[in-house]
């Protein structure tokens, strides 16, 4: 057991679709030969995702309730949590009874803006005091937080605010294909106005530190381009020029590796990636990199009407602490009708696991 890390998983929105998707993640026996996970949450709504799988698929899990990660048993098969007791039974809908479980559709709110919020700050200050090896997130509503007075455009900025980060960046990952982005959660306009040497140059820096933290040694690094054929030299603009090439000279001139040595058009980069040109790809803005993720990850069945795949996760680099999180939303029109997709999630206890077996070894 003490060679496992210990991997704190917040439950996301109580009315979201975190709680019955880690209770689908943890029914995996393989998890728990991998690391220690604690679930930090709501008793109220895990026991409500245990029922609903024991009616759906014959789950056999139990919760152990605890009030601190030294109570937890670590044992497949029962669920130690972590309970906050910040949303009260009643306001979670019943359809128990019906032949099959109804969604909530409660969708974003104020109660469960707060508690999502309070599970996150939770398990930061698990993981700044060492308690947690790693954390891992569910995914929250950031109208929801908001509505709880909580003014933050998501999880990275909540993570950066409450460890005291300056300098970070998000990446999304699925398999080999990895991405981090100059900018996220800002309108295009603006994303275009941030293209800036400084900024692109820390994220270089900041990709080649969290590869390494991956085990990759000497680490490829790919930077697209913002505008189409990079710029044309100069007709379609001149960002490229102007800001991202001296950024990529620089970075160069320190010693990291970046195969192409100019910026790559954003029409090629992700092929490139995925034919193993780049172990990772610096964008410009948030749908340039979460795009071709999200293709590659996500997978509908047109014929069968649900998701085969929803895959893909999302990782904070330039924390303190380890931070993975699932890479979809809270799925309020499906919550609670036990349908949804654990897949990303158990991606992303593999990567908080890989993060948090190397973070030992260094």
């Amino acid at each position: 057991m003490q060679n496992k890390p210990i991997i704190g998983i917040t439950m996301g929105d109580p009315f979201g679709n975190g709680p019955e998707i880690t209770m689908r993640a943890l029914e995996d026996k393989t998890i728990y030969e991998r690391c220690n996970p604690v679930v930090i949450g709501d008793y109220s709504s895990m026991e409500y995702a245990r029922k609903v799988a024991e009616k759906i698929r014959g789950s056999k899990l139990s919760i152990h309730r605890i009030n601190d990660v030294s109570e937890a048993l670590f044992t497949y098969g029962t669920i130690d949590l972590l309970d906050m007791g910040l949303v009260p039974a009643e306001e979670i809908p019943d359809s128990l009874s019906a032949d099959k479980p109804e969604p909530f559709g409660i969708g974003a709110c104020k109660t469960g803006g707060e508690a999502s919020f309070q599970y996150i700050k939770k398990v930061i200050d698990l993981a700044m005091h060492d308690v947690v090896d790693a954390t891992v997130t569910n995914a929250i509503s950031k109208e929801a937080i908001n509505m709880a007075g909580h003014h933050y455009s998501g999880h990275t900025e909540i993570y950066a605010d409450f460890t005291g980060t300056d300098k970070y960046t998000m990446m999304l990952a699925h398999h080999d294909l990895r991405v981090v982005h100059v900018s996220t959660h800002v309108s295009l306009r603006e994303a275009c106005d941030r293209v800036k040497k400084a900024r692109v140059l820390e994220c270089i820096r900041i990709a080649n530190e969290g590869c390494k933290a991956l085990g990759i040694e000497r680490p490829k690094i790919g930077v697209a381009g913002l505008n189409p054929h990079c710029g044309e030299n100069g007709m379609f603009g001149t960002e490229e020029i102007e800001e991202i090439q001296p950024a990529i000279d620089e970075a160069m001139a320190e010693g990291i590796y970046i195969p192409e040595k100019k910026p790559t058009p954003p029409d090629t980069v992700f092929s490139k990636a995925l034919g193993g040109w780049y172990d990772i790809v610096v964008v410009m803005y948030h749908d340039q990199g979460h795009i071709p993720l999200k293709v590659k990850g996500f997978v509908y069945n047109k014929e069968l009407g649900h998701w085969d795949a929803v895959a893909g996760i999302n990782v904070t680099l330039g924390l303190p602490i380890i931070r993975a999180s699932v890479d979809h939303g809270t799925g309020f029109g499906h919550a609670g009708s036990g349908n949804a997709n654990e897949l990303s999630l158990v991606n992303a206890i593999d990567y908080a696991i890989t993060l948090a077996n190397h973070r030992k070894k260094a």
